[in-house]
């Protein structure tokens, strides 16, 4: 089942209501959510244990929760 607001702030804590619908729109679950939040807040650890790197709906969480970078 997909992810519905209560899960995006149980996760994340208040989102803007942009991000919350660009989370809602990956059809992703909860747990796949959850997944991206651990990715994005220590991949290298996860690479160490040796898990292969996201893909799907995952990388598509990743990608919105990653802040791009400012290149001047």
């Amino acid at each position: 089942m997909g992810l519905k607001h209560s899960d995006i702030t149980a996760i994340l804590g208040p989102v803007d209501e942009t991000l919350m619908a660009e989370l809602l729109a990956t059809g992703a679950t909860a747990s796949e959510l959850a997944e991206a939040i651990a990715w994005v807040n220590n991949d290298e650890a996860l690479i160490g244990e040796g898990r292969h790197l996201p893909a799907g709906r995952v990388a598509a969480l990743i990608d919105i929760l990653t802040p791009e970078d400012d290149e001047e």
